[in-house]
């Protein structure tokens, strides 16, 4: 009985053991990052695999301000999309498949960052509104094509409605789920997927060369 209950005890600890190491997420491996050491980024147009064909124009607006309060020089976002159009690649797709060490002979980058809206979407169901945003980053170096780093974050938002029970509550319900589906707020939830995925220790950017973290977060990276 008492070897039973070491062997069940035994499997347990190996069992929360496994769960927290499954719990914890995988950090980076930054040795190409810190090989290039990039010091600007070149935001191309995203790839809109969503239905909604505004998306790429409200997400550029959310994007160059977390770059850079990491500490890395960003391109303006629209006059880059101006000048890749004029240089023949005006749609995204072509801008992708393009080898990244173009566009760095083109603008003078030292990586360029592409995106790939994966969601943008609202979706009813049942007196609920799920507005949900998911995208993917890849950074690749603008001298020699490698990736640099990966990222991607989806965020999801229903709103709570009211408290009240009964027939007041299901029809308060029903306009706030209509509101959100007339008019869903995707920026917010843009914003904080790129918080997420540039910030978090580990799994981030590493704080550019005009941060004051500037290396001396090697640690968390």
């Amino acid at each position: 009985m008492t070897q039973l209950c070491c062997r069940a005890a035994v499997a347990i600890l190996l069992a929360t053991a496994l769960w927290g190491c499954a719990a914890q997420p995988q950090r980076k491996d930054y040795a190409a990052f810190r090989t290039e050491n990039p010091r600007s980024i070149l935001v191309v147009p995203p790839v809109n695999r969503s239905v909604a064909v505004d998306a790429p124009d409200y997400f550029l607006t959310t994007i160059s301000i977390p770059l850079a309060e990491r500490g890395y020089y960003v391109f303006p976002v629209n006059t880059i999309r101006s000048v890749l159009a004029d240089d023949g690649l005006s749609d995204a797709n072509l801008v992708h498949s393009a080898d990244p060490k173009r566009l760095g002979e083109l603008f003078g980058t030292d990586a360029v960052l592409y995106i790939s809206i994966e969601h943008w979407d609202a979706k009813y169901v049942i007196l609920s509104t799920t507005v949900t945003v998911a995208l993917k980053y890849t950074l690749k170096s603008a001298h020699t094509g490698q990736v640099l780093w990966e990222s991607d974050r989806t965020m999801a938002y229903s709103p709570q409605g009211s408290s009240q029970a009964g027939l007041a509550g299901l029809i308060a319900n029903a306009v706030a789920a209509a509101i959100t589906k007339a008019a869903p707020n995707y920026r917010p939830l843009a914003q904080q997927a790129n918080a997420r995925a540039i910030d978090l220790k580990g799994i981030g950017l590493p704080s550019g060369p005009y941060s004051p973290n500037y290396l001396n977060d090697k640690s968390d990276f």
